[in-house]
């Protein structure tokens, strides 16, 4: 198991969000978390990448105990996230960015090699187009393509990604669900917040549904698409 949350509470100063969340990654899953807005699912992110300390609850990374690191020691043990803000650099270059997410990893870990600035442009080729010019002349979704870029510049082996596809163009929304599946196919295990089933349903190989902090269901693609009650209750479709 790569990564396994076992009932996770988190909290908002006194606001409850997240109410015993359990969630698993097999090594190589692609995973999707979804739900309407303000269900927890970025708050179940934000959780395992350290950046929201759980109150109560266990959050292994291939058996490791992260719940209680900081952000930058869940990365450098291979953890990577691409926040749904995007947070890029704007006054540095598209390459200065990418160069910024190379993460120093202690000696001796696996799965450090993979990808390189040279891989990234290879996989965004509007990147390479504007490797000179500022981040924060970028469209939306170039902006989006570069925070992607920079996670993979860290060669995490999870990467934890919060609604890629909002707020951007039909075109590009296909751009990214390609990259998804691409790097999915490097071998690279990626947890997905999405609201689009549709969306979602093409790319990812397990679902989780989340209403009012707690996972509502489990289950592959097949199992999801005849849960057509539970569709409708609980998802945007």
């Amino acid at each position: 198991m790569l990564l396994k949350a076992n009932e996770i509470h988190s909290f908002y100063g006194k606001s409850h969000i997240l109410q015993g969340v359990s969630i698993n990654l097999e090594q190589g899953n692609l995973v999707c978390l979804l739900g309407r807005n303000g269900v927890g699912k970025t708050t179940t992110l934000k959780s395992i990448m350290g950046m929201v300390k759980p109150a109560k609850g266990s959050i292994l990374f291939k058996g490791k105990e992260i719940v209680g690191r900081q952000p930058y020691e869940i990365s450098r043990l291979g953890i990577g996230i691409v926040p749904e803000d995007r947070r890029i650099f704007p006054s540095l270059t598209v390459h200065e960015n990418l160069l910024m997410g190379i993460v120093k990893r202690p000696e001796g870990l696996s799965g450090g090699e993979g990808w390189s600035a040279e891989k990234v442009y290879d996989l965004f080729s509007h990147l390479r187009e504007r490797m000179k010019q500022k981040g924060g002349h970028l469209s939306g979704g170039e902006q989006q393509m570069l925070t992607m870029g920079r996670t993979l510049m860290g060669n995490p082996e999870l990467i934890l990604i919060d609604e890629p596809t909002e707020g951007l163009a039909p075109k590009i929304v296909a751009l990214v669900t390609r990259v998804l599946a691409a790097i999915h196919r490097s071998g690279t295990t990626l947890l997905l917040v999405e609201q689009n089933y549709k969306s979602a349903i093409k790319l990812a190989e397990r679902f989780y549904i989340m209403s009012k902090g707690q996972v509502v269901f489990e289950g592959g693609g097949e199992t999801l698409i005849q849960a057509e009650e539970v569709r409708k209750r609980y998802l945007e479709v």
